[in-house]
C-alpha cells in the first residue's frame, strides 16, 4: 500500500474538498483522484462518495479513517525523529488554542521559538471540543485549553496559569474611579458574550448559576475581539478572561473591572495526546511548557 494514498485520503477527509486536498498534498487534482482510486481498489471497498465534488466518506471510509490518521501521524513523527540531531530541531509545531487562552500565545510562542530556533509555529483557534478532535486526528501537535472544567481524557497536561473573569464596559461617569464590580450589577448591563459552544461561556454560566443569576446576552459571538468591538461601538458590556485585560490595558475607551466576589482560578495549560513515543516536536513544546509551568 502506498503511503501517499493514505495521506491523500486523510487530507481529503480533513478538508472535504478535492482541490484543497490536492493543494495541501502538493499534487494535481487528477493525481489525488487517481491515488484515491488506487487505494479503493487495493482495499476492495469504496471509501469516498463523490459526484464531481466531495460528498462524504462511505461507511468503510469512516471506519478506516482513524487507522489512516494514526499511520500518517506516526510516519510524520518518524520522519521528524530521523531529521533531529542532538543540537538542532526543525519543523512546524501546530498549536490549537481556545479563544480565552490566545493572549498567552505570545508568551508560549516566544519561549518555544527562542529555545528551538529551527522550529516554526502555526496557531489555530478553536473550541475545547474542536481541539480534542484535532489532537486525536493528528491535525495539531498540542492544545492550549482548560484543564479542570470538562477535562480531556488520555492526555498529558502542563498547567501554565490561572484565569479569572473580568468585566469590560465603555468608560462612563458611573464607572469612573471604580476598582471592582459585583456580579449582580454586571448582570444588569446589556451584555454580549461568547456563545454556549465555547467552554468559557459554560464556565461563566455555571458561576452565575451558583450565585442565583443568569446571563441573558443580547448578542453572542465566537471571538473576544468581536465582543470588544461591540462594547466599543454598541454600548454593550462583556465578561472576558483577565488575560485580555492584561493584553489590552491602556485602552482609553474601556474599563476593565475585577469582580468583588472572586471566582476560583480556572487552570489553563498545554495538552497533548498521551501516546508513545512522543514526536520530537511534541516533546519540544512540552519541554517549553514545563519551563513556564505555574506552581501547583
Amino acid at each position: 500500500m502506498q503511503f501517499r494514498y493514505l495521506r491523500y485520503f486523510v487530507t481529503l477527509a480533513q478538508t472535504r474538498h478535492f482541490a484543497r486536498a490536492a493543494s495541501a498534498c502538493g499534487v494535481s487534482q487528477p493525481t489525488l483522484s487517481a491515488g484515491l482510486n488506487a487505494l479503493e481498489q487495493e482495499l476492495g471497498k469504496r471509501l469516498v462518495e463523490r459526484d464531481r465534488r466531495f460528498i462524504g466518506l462511505t461507511g468503510h471510509g469512516e471506519a478506516i479513517l482513524p487507522w489512516a490518521q494514526q499511520i500518517v501521524g506516526a510516519l510524520a513523527s518518524m520522519n521528524q525523529t530521523i531529521s533531529v540531531t542532538s543540537a538542532h530541531l526543525e519543523g512546524e509545531v501546530t498549536l490549537a488554542a481556545i479563544p480565552a487562552a490566545l493572549p498567552y500565545v505570545g508568551i508560549l510562542g516566544d519561549a518555544l521559538l527562542r529555545r528551538f530556533p529551527g522550529v516554526s509555529l502555526t496557531v489555530q483557534s478553536g473550541t475545547s471540543r474542536e481541539i480534542e478532535r484535532r489532537l486525536r486526528a493528528f491535525e495539531v501537535d498540542a492544545g492550549l485549553t482548560y484543564l479542570d472544567h470538562e477535562p480531556l481524557t488520555n492526555m498529558l497536561s502542563i498547567p501554565l496559569y490561572g484565569e479569572r473573569f473580568v468585566f469590560v464596559a465603555r468608560r462612563s461617569e458611573a464607572l469612573d474611579g471604580r476598582n471592582s464590580i459585583s456580579w449582580q450589577e454586571a448582570a444588569r448591563y446589556p451584555l454580549c458574550l461568547l456563545h454556549q459552544g465555547m467552554q468559557f461561556r459554560r464556565i461563566l454560566d455555571a458561576r452565575l448559576s451558583h450565585l442565583g443569576l443568569m446571563a441573558a446576552p443580547r448578542a453572542n459571538a465566537d471571538s473576544n475581539v468581536s465582543l470588544l468591538a461591540l462594547v466599543k461601538e454598541a454600548s454593550f458590556a462583556t465578561i472576558v478572561p483577565d488575560g485580555y485585560a492584561n493584553l489590552l490595558s491602556g485602552l482609553d475607551w474601556a474599563v476593565f473591572l475585577p469582580f468583588e466576589e472572586p471566582d476560583d482560578l480556572q487552570r489553563v495549560g498545554v495538552v497533548v495526546v498521551d501516546r508513545e513515543p512522543l514526536s520530537p516536536l511534541v516533546s519540544a513544546i512540552l519541554t517549553v511548557a514545563k519551563s513556564l509551568a505555574a506552581p501547583e
